[in-house]
């Protein structure tokens, strides 16, 4: 059976009277689901709480070899996609309220945050080196976020185009 620990530092917190109750609860309702879930499925993983800048952050982590784990990120992680998606929507059907929390399962976020900060350093580059724009490749909303947000402190402007499974990110010099 899974444990559950809950995982709150201090100094990321979220103050008292800024929804700290809300995202605590929808923490505890994603823990339950994912837990019951692990539980059907008979893999062992720890289940882990955090709260970051007023976001749910819930990581599933192996026990021990971590195998039976990769199953549930499938391939470019569809699968945990798929498990954030139905996290969601369970927090939806018990609170009503549309829930940001973000999934991760045996750090793939964690490496494909690395990965994702290298494709917009060398999308940066390109244009740094007289290439007007570059078209990255497309990805879901959390990760076109990420981008985003690198390209912007590398000094330089990205829009997202197209819609669907097709969105992707264009890099160009700031205006």
């Amino acid at each position: 059976m899974p444990e559950e620990t809950q995982l709150v530092p201090e100094e990321e917190a979220v103050p008292a009277g800024t929804g700290a109750s809300r995202v605590e609860e929808e923490g505890d309702i994603a823990a339950d689901y994912l837990e019951e879930l692990l539980d059907i499925a008979d893999i062992d993983g720890d289940i882990d709480i955090e709260v970051r800048n007023g976001r749910t952050y819930i990581s599933i982590v192996a026990d021990e070899d971590g195998g039976s784990l990769q199953s549930l990120v499938g391939q470019d992680g569809e699968v945990l996609d798929a498990l954030q998606e139905l996290t969601r929507l369970s927090v939806l059907s018990s609170t009503d309220n549309r829930s940001r929390l973000v999934l991760d399962i045996s750090g793939y976020r964690d490496r494909r945050n690395v990965e994702l900060a290298k494709i917009a350093g060398d999308a940066a580059e390109q244009i740094k080196s007289g290439t007007e724009s570059v078209a990255l490749d497309p990805m879901g909303a959390y990760e076109r976020k990420i981008v985003h947000d690198t390209i912007a402190e590398l000094g330089l402007e990205s829009e997202s185009e197209g819609e669907g499974a097709k969105r992707h990110i264009v890099v160009t010099a700031a205006q």
